[in-house]
């Protein structure tokens, strides 16, 4: 059983869409916009990590793909899949799909493997938006997320941190797109001993953010 395997999200205070035109083209219009709000902060050096064998095809992750933008002293990791990609096919026209993707800024360090951490990151994002896809459940700004574990969620798993709490995206804010309005759901690691100082009602979500002072994760912090 894997990092994760058994994540639980706690409340604090699409199927594949491959649709084609009558052009038999694809068409990418939520894509696209996810992307050039990206873009537009960070125009360089970019890495794409794609699904191989797609949810509605059968495959594991829900989402089609994970981008990871060079944000100089960290990773700033955005999803695509839980707002509507392609065409437009829910029947609310306000909002794109589920109405959210998750963000997340991994700290740069001297990490033994980098790629092996980026790449961590990304199985963790699809476990968690394989939750919404399975049962429906969203996950909002100010909430926080429980694994129950104890251990790090960094690849060598030896990091403090071991699950997160939410914010709105510092850096990207929410856009509407052909499909309808997407937010930015960014997720900030937290050590078990935060999460159940919110558990126990001791602190809340917006507490700990603001004793953070960064939503940038950080493996190296106590």
């Amino acid at each position: 059983m894997g990092l994760f395997d058994k994540l639980k999200k706690k409340v604090d205070s699409v199927q594949e869409n491959n649709v084609t035109s009558e052009n038999d083209e694809v068409q990418t219009l939520g894509w696209d916009a996810i992307s050039e709000a990206f873009e537009n902060v960070y125009p360089d050096n970019s890495k794409h990590y794609a699904t191989l064998i797609k949810w509605g095809f059968g495959g594991n992750d829900p989402l089609d793909g994970i981008s990871v933008y060079d944000g100089g002293s960290y990773w700033h990791f955005v999803t695509y899949g839980l707002s509507e990609l392609y065409e437009k096919e829910t029947e609310n026209p306000a909002i794109s799909g589920y109405g959210m993707e998750f963000t997340l800024k991994l700290k740069k360090d001297n990490y033994d493997d980098e790629e092996g951490e980026i790449r961590c990151i990304c199985g963790i994002l699809q476990s968690i938006a394989r939750i919404t896809f399975n049962s429906g459940e969203l996950f909002l700004p100010y909430e926080y997320i429980y694994s129950g574990q104890t251990t790090g969620m960094d690849s060598r798993q030896k990091s403090k941190l071991t699950g997160f709490i939410t914010v709105p995206d510092t850096t990207i804010a929410s856009i509407d797109t052909p499909n309808g309005k997407v937010d930015f759901v960014e997720l900030i690691g937290v050590t078990n001993e935060e999460l159940l100082s919110i558990i126990n009602k001791e602190q809340t979500v917006r507490g700990i953010y603001s004793k953070l002072g960064s939503d940038i994760t950080d493996y190296s912090r106590s």
